[in-house]
C-alpha cells in the first residue's frame, strides 16, 4: 500500500546538496476561465502581434501540432509538453546540457538507497494564490499515482512508496526499491506541480486541469483556440521575477512550407520542425537562421505486435532487414541525424556502442519471409501523421523498399490526435512514430516503449510483451551501479533488435528557424523551448510582426 502523508511528522532537516546528475479536435476555444468564446462564437483572447516598446514583446511560434491537453499527468505528447513546461515547474529541472539543476526544490539529499529528502523553495505561490509547500508535492505525487486517474505517466513514479511532508518546506520521498533515475524523472514534464486547490476543485467537478492549468511557472494560459493557437502571457508574480516576454503565441500550422513562409514574411519569430531539405530556405532568408541541436529523439517504424502477420518476430525482422537505413538517413536527413543502432540515443545515459544493429540484408529478409510462410508477400497499412513531411518521406522510401519483398504498403495519412488514439488502442498495422528520452536516462527510453505494463498510452504502442525484457528493465531500474545499468540496457537493446517490436531508424536533430530579432532563445536536447531568457527586439513591430 502506497502512503502519501500530508501532515508534518518532524522538524526541519539540514540537507546537503547531492551531486548533480546528468539525465536525461475541434475548433473550440478555451481560456483559463474555461470560457471558450463570446456569445457570437468569436475568439475571446487578445492575439495582438505588435511588440511593446518597454517589454519583451509577443513571441510568435509556428508549431506543427496542437497540444492534446495541458495536464502534466495527461497526454505524453511533445506538443503538449512544449506548452506545459512554460506553465508548470518541477522540483528539479534540466539545463541546456541536460544536467539537473534546482527547481522548486533548492536542495536535496539521498539519505539511503530508498530515501530522498528535498528542501523546497519558500514563498512560492501558484497562479491561483495557493502556497507551494510540502503538502502540494504530496498532492501531486498522490494524484499521478492514483489508479482512478489512470495517468499514462504513472509508470514514471510508480516506484514511489511514500511521500511525507516533514514540515512546511521539507519533503521525504521513499521508493519501493532503489531507483537511480528518480531525479531525472522528477525533472520530467510529468513532475510539474499543479495547484492543490485546482486538484481538489477538479475532484469536486469544479475545474478541468486539461484546459485550465494552474502552475508556478513563468507563463499563464491566456487563450487556447484548439487546432489554431495557444496564447501564453507573462506571470507577473513569478517567484524568480517576471520574464521579459509579454507573451508567447503558439500557432498551429501543420504544413511546413507554410511555416517557412510565415518566417520569411515576418509572421512568426520561430518556426518548429524544419526538415533538412528546407534548411537552406531558412539560411537564405533575411529573417534569421537555423537552430539545430543534437537530440534525445528516436524515429522508428512501429509494428502492431498483436495483428497477423506482424505478430511473428521473423516477419518483423524480415521487414526491418529490407529497409536500408543509410539511404533514409543520407537522403532525407542530409547530415542532421545519425543511424540508430538501438532505441537509446547516444546522448542518453545507458547508451552502448556494443549493440548489434539490425543490418540491411535483402537476401536474409527474403529467406525469413519465406520461412514464415509469406514468400509471396502480403498487404499492410502504414499510418503516418498528416502534415509531417519527414515521416511521410520515410514512409514512402519504406513503401518502395518493401516492394522488393512483394509487400504492398499503403500509406494512411492520419491527423495527430487520431493517430495517437489509434496507436493507443492497437488499431493500426504499422506506424511512423518517434520517442524522445526526455529525462536523458535510458529507463525512460526503454521502460515506456517495451515493458508489458506500459501497453498503450504510456508508450508501448507496439503492444510488445516479453517477460525476459520486463525483468531486464525492472533490474535496470533497481541497479545503482552505473556500469551494471548500462550492461542491462545493452541486453535490452540486443533482445529488442532480435524481436524488433519496432525498427529504430534515426536519431534526428531538432531544427527550428529563429528570427534575428530574437535573443536568449534555447532549444533543449529533448526538443522543448526554454523561453525564460528570450526577448524579441522592439524593431520587430516595424517588420510586420
Amino acid at each position: 500500500m502506497k502512503k502519501f502523508k500530508r501532515h508534518w511528522i518532524g522538524g526541519a532537516f539540514a540537507l546537503s546538496m547531492a551531486s548533480l546528475m546528468v539525465a536525461c479536435s475541434d475548433d473550440t476555444a478555451v481560456d483559463s476561465d474555461e470560457v471558450p468564446a463570446d456569445e457570437n462564437g468569436e475568439e475571446t483572447g487578445d492575439s495582438e502581434e505588435a511588440v511593446s516598446s518597454d517589454g519583451g514583446g509577443d513571441l510568435i511560434i509556428a508549431i506543427e501540432a496542437d497540444a492534446v491537453d495541458l495536464n502534466p499527468h495527461g497526454s505524453n505528447d511533445t506538443a503538449s509538453t512544449h506548452i506545459r513546461t512554460n506553465i508548470y515547474e518541477g522540483l528539479v529541472q534540466h539545463d541546456e546540457n541536460m544536467e539537473l539543476q534546482p527547481g522548486l526544490a533548492e536542495d536535496w539529499e539521498q539519505v539511503d538507497e530508498l530515501t530522498w529528502e528535498f528542501q523546497l523553495v519558500e514563498g512560492v505561490e501558484f497562479t491561483d494564490g495557493t502556497p507551494f509547500n510540502a503538502d502540494a508535492v504530496v498532492a501531486n505525487l498522490e494524484r499521478v499515482n492514483d489508479p482512478e486517474l489512470a495517468s499514462p505517466r504513472s509508470f514514471m513514479y510508480e516506484m514511489i512508496e511514500e511521500v511525507n511532508a516533514m514540515d512546511e518546506y521539507t519533503v521525504e520521498i521513499i521508493t519501493e526499491y532503489p531507483f537511480a533515475p528518480i531525479l531525472a524523472h522528477l525533472a520530467h514534464d510529468a513532475g510539474g506541480m499543479i495547484s492543490p486547490t485546482a486538484i481538489e476543485d477538479e475532484a469536486n467537478g469544479e475545474h478541468n486541469i486539461d484546459v485550465d492549468p494552474v502552475g508556478t511557472g513563468p507563463f499563464v494560459l491566456d487563450n487556447w483556440v484548439q487546432g489554431n493557437e495557444i496564447v501564453l502571457t507573462r506571470n507577473e508574480d513569478y517567484w524568480r521575477g517576471p520574464v521579459a516576454l509579454d507573451s508567447a503565441t503558439y500557432r498551429v500550422v501543420d504544413e511546413q512550407l507554410t511555416r517557412i513562409g510565415m518566417f520569411d514574411t515576418g509572421e512568426a519569430h520561430i518556426v518548429n520542425a524544419i526538415e533538412p531539405a528546407n534548411v537552406g530556405q531558412i539560411e537564405n532568408s533575411d529573417s534569421g537562421d537555423v537552430s539545430a541541436v543534437e537530440s534525445l529523439r528516436l524515429d522508428y517504424l512501429g509494428f502492431n505486435n498483436t495483428v497477423e502477420p506482424l505478430d511473428d518476430p521473423d516477419v518483423r525482422l524480415a521487414i526491418s532487414k529490407a529497409i536500408n537505413k543509410n539511404e533514409i538517413v543520407e537522403g532525407i536527413f542530409q547530415g542532421y541525424g545519425v543511424e540508430a543502432i538501438g532505441p537509446v540515443s547516444p546522448m542518453a545515459f545507458g547508451f552502448s556502442e556494443d549493440v548489434d544493429p539490425v543490418d540491411y540484408n535483402l537476401e536474409e529478409a527474403e529467406q525469413l519471409l519465406a520461412d514464415a510462410g509469406y514468400e509471396d508477400g502480403f498487404s499492410v497499412e502504414l499510418m503516418v501523421q498528416s502534415g509531417n513531411t519527414i515521416n511521410t518521406q520515410m514512409a514512402e522510401v519504406i513503401q518502395d523498399q518493401l516492394s522488393q519483398l512483394n509487400i504492398d504498403v499503403s500509406l494512411q495519412q492520419t491527423e495527430w490526435g487520431a493517430l495517437l488514439d489509434a496507436t493507443d488502442e492497437a488499431n493500426y498495422e504499422m506506424v511512423m512514430l518517434g520517442w524522445t528520452t526526455v529525462t536523458g536516462d535510458a529507463d525512460y527510453g526503454t521502460h515506456a516503449l517495451f515493458h508489458s505494463d506500459n501497453h498503450g498510452p504510456p508508450g508501448n504502442n507496439t503492444f510488445y510483451t516479453n517477460e525476459d525484457v520486463d525483468q531486464l528493465l525492472d533490474d535496470a531500474r533497481r541497479e545503482t551501479d552505473d556500469e551494471a545499468r548500462v550492461e542491462l540496457y545493452r541486453q535490452v537493446a540486443e533482445t529488442v533488435n532480435e524481436e524488433v517490436p519496432l525498427f529504430p531508424i534515426v536519431h534526428d536533430q531538432f531544427r527550428a528557424g529563429v528570427s534575428s530579432d530574437v535573443e536568449g532563445f534555447i532549444q533543449l536536447p529533448h526538443g522543448v523551448f526554454d523561453l525564460r531568457e528570450t526577448t524579441v527586439s522592439s524593431d520587430a513591430s516595424d517588420g510586420g510582426y
